[in-house]
């Protein structure tokens, strides 16, 4: 009874976003480059970064491996085990780590590392007074100065993006996203807008994730979600996760996983045919509507 009901409701969400709005952009695949983390990636100038659980790569244009750090939790006074999502700015990557197990979050923090060293050069100070309980990805948007994070449980919470000052660290408020969108796994900011992916689609029924595009409102407090692609062009359904928009290029990039079964967001075995999760990051063209 609870999928049929998260199916109705997820037709229902799906069919009022499509009416809402229209996708700003067609994406065109273009290539696809197998990486060594399952969590997030970010893009500036000549590099990309991509993010594991507990590992940084930094890759070239060509996307051989230049950097990685296999031991990222060092310098932390708290326990952290995990790194969701991941952005980019003036080469320093900004982070969202927690201690996570078993689909719940804690110790979460804001951590800046240099994209050369790729080594903890700072923490923000977190707000544990503002709702959220997780995080999965972070956003960083020059124009407003500000970093957005987004939450990956299952609960009111994860209704918000949560956003702080990109200089100083200090919170500067939460947007709700209405209609509210369901197991948050990036974010990311281009050409004024923002953009989250979701795990909304179910790997064993071969159902497509999605990106949506969130509208922000005069107000600054709300934010229209959008169905912006649905992911029907991946090698195998399975978990999406982190996405980054490469200015220069005009290219989108997707970090997607599949072969393992996810459960609680923790991986649990693997589907038929496979021994090990594949990482991969889908690249796209980007032309306007």
């Amino acid at each position: 009874m609870k999928r049929i009901n998260y199916i109705v409701s997820l037709l229902v969400f799906l069919t009022g976003c499509q009416n809402a709005g229209k996708p700003l952009s067609e994406y065109i695949l273009k290539e696809v480059h197998e990486v060594n983390g399952r969590q997030g990636i970010c893009v500036e100038g000549d590099n990309y970064w991509v993010s594991g659980s507990g590992t940084l790569t930094k890759y070239d244009s060509d996307w051989n491996v230049v950097a990685e750090n296999t031991d990222p939790f060092k310098g932390y006074t708290l326990e952290v085990n995990h790194i969701g999502d991941i952005a980019v700015w003036n080469n320093e990557l900004y982070l969202g780590v927690e201690y996570f197990m078993d689909g719940e979050g804690r110790n979460i923090q804001v951590a800046v590392y240099d994209g050369d060293t790729l080594e903890l050069k700072r923490v923000f100070p977190f707000r544990s007074d503002t709702g959220q309980l997780e995080c999965s990805g972070i956003a960083t948007d020059p124009d407003s100065n500000t970093v957005y994070m987004t939450s990956w449980i299952d609960d009111p919470s994860s209704e918000y993006l949560y956003m702080y000052d990109l200089d100083t660290g200090d919170y500067k408020g939460k947007i709700h996203m209405e209609p509210a969108v369901k197991w948050l796994q990036g974010v990311a900011y281009y050409e004024g807008h923002l953009y989250v992916t979701c795990d909304d689609g179910d790997a064993d029924e071969n159902e497509a994730d999605h990106m949506y595009r969130i509208d922000i409102d005069e107000s600054g407090k709300t934010g229209k979600a959008v169905v912006e692609k649905t992911f029907d062009d991946v090698t195998r359904q399975g978990e999406i996760e982190g996405l980054a928009f490469d200015r220069n290029r005009k290219q989108f990039l997707l970090l997607y996983n599949r072969g393992a079964i996810i459960k609680a967001g923790m991986p649990s075995g693997f589907y038929e045919g496979y021994d090990h999760e594949i990482h991969e990051v889908f690249v796209y063209g980007i032309t306007d509507q």
